[in-house]
């Protein structure tokens, strides 16, 4: 009888970690470690977004974006495209803006993707995000009301700093597949 109910107490940690691990990280790689790291963040803010994370067909996870500004700012950030839950490429996030602005801020920010075209758009570069997309901030059940719109649903989750802002502009992304980094990274190991 004991041992049923460790092996079901096994099961149950192992279905748990499932549900919170989106990926398996490789150890030695930071990029995916804090990417790990942001993707358990939000799901303790916002235990929802798991639907996300679920039924997307790929998603992009920026760990860690600067964003600051007076009157122009801007934002960068890097980070991952997964897909199938392997890490599928590198990305990177660089945002102009103009208006009413002051501050500085840290946040993370994941873009979903409903399908695999809306993944094939992103991946084939050039991404852009205009002044008319909106990103959901998450708190405990902002998810619940967020939807897809032009097959991507975007949400940050802020880290710190304060912001001021009423300004506009864009987000624009790059894309460089996982195979081509590694033969870039060995080209230049040799």
């Amino acid at each position: 009888m004991k041992k049923v109910f460790v092996t079901l107490v096994a099961l149950a940690l192992a279905s748990l970690s499932w549900t919170v691990l989106a990926f398996e990280p490789d150890l030695n790689d930071r990029m995916e470690l804090d990417v790990q790291r942001a993707i358990i963040d939000i799901k303790k803010a916002d235990p929802g977004i798991e639907t996300f994370f679920q039924n997307a067909a790929g998603y992009a996870v920026f760990p860690s974006v600067g964003k600051g500004g007076i009157v122009i700012g801007g934002a960068y950030g890097k980070g991952l495209v997964i897909t199938g839950e392997k890490v599928d490429g590198y990305t990177s996030m660089s945002q102009a803006t103009i208006g009413l602005q002051l501050g500085g801020q840290k946040y993370a920010q994941f873009i979903f993707f409903r399908d695999e075209t809306a993944v094939g758009h992103f991946k084939r570069g050039n991404f852009e995000f205009g002044a008319q997309a909106s990103a959901v901030a998450i708190t405990a059940g902002a998810s619940a009301d967020a939807a897809y719109d032009s097959g991507v649903a975007i949400f940050t989750h802020v880290a710190g700093g304060l912001m001021f802002e009423g300004s506009v502009g864009g987000q624009r992304f790059k894309y460089t597949p996982k195979e081509q980094k590694e033969q870039t990274v060995q080209k230049a190991s040799d």
